[in-house]
């Protein structure tokens, strides 16, 4: 997903895209070679220039930030440690399903199972919330962050007609979902492109330029990012 919420009045660019690459819009472009033929690809970070309005994937994704899941639990002890943990493995579930396991984050170190977003908390995990308010921990609060595949959505490929990619390079204000969700987003962070063409608060190393400043953070009501580009 894509939003351009303030932009100047330049057009933006329309230029060949490289037939082998799979993006979403709000992901960034740069230019590569294909040939003799110069051409968009998606970016690696290291010489981004503008963001691809365009799509071309075989499945839908997007992120979910600040997801709470909490997880009973009806037998628990104390440890040596003198923490109260529980004594049998415990399970929940993710509001969605299909998780990128590589985009998964959690405050709680869980098993996660990507295809059906069962998360599994270990026996001996302490426990960290007080559900009745009665002064002891009783269960798991868990807030967990990740992409998922849209379920029931193929994918779409808006470049077929043309070869060509619209990349929005201008100074302005923009918001995607497309970004690294095992970063936060502190205001007026510096942004940078990661390997896969993503927005990401790290940076990959110290020749990725910031392209852009955090204008908006994700949220769990709000799960994209906004930025002014540079």
């Amino acid at each position: 997903m894509l939003k351009v919420i303030h932009s100047g009045n330049a057009m933006p660019l329309s230029l060949p895209i490289d037939p082998t690459s799979e993006f979403q819009p709000g992901m960034f472009a740069q230019l590569g070679l294909l040939g003799n033929d110069t051409v968009a690809t998606v970016s690696d970070g290291s010489a981004p220039l503008g963001i691809i309005d365009d799509v071309r994937t075989t499945a839908f994704t997007k992120s979910q930030i600040d997801e709470i899941v909490i997880i009973n639990s009806n037998s628990s002890e104390v440890d040596g440690n003198g923490k109260r943990v529980s004594i049998e493995d415990l399970t929940g579930v993710l509001e969605y399903p299909h998780v990128n396991e590589k985009s998964f984050t959690s405050t709680v170190s869980v098993i996660l199972n990507p295809v059906n977003a069962v998360i599994t908390v270990p026996s001996g995990t302490e426990l960290n919330h007080d559900s009745n308010n009665d002064g002891v921990n009783d269960s798991f609060k868990i807030i967990c962050n990740y992409i998922y595949r849209v379920a029931n959505k193929p994918g779409d490929d808006t470049t077929l007609g043309s070869g060509r990619v619209t990349i929005h390079y201008q100074r302005g204000i923009y918001a995607t979902d497309q970004f690294d969700t095992t970063q936060v987003y502190p205001l007026n962070s510096t942004l940078y492109i990661g390997f896969d063409g993503k927005i990401t608060s790290k940076q990959p190393t110290e020749d990725h330029p910031g392209v852009a400043i955090c204008t908006g953070p994700p949220s769990a009501s709000i799960s994209s990012l906004e930025f002014m580009l540079l």
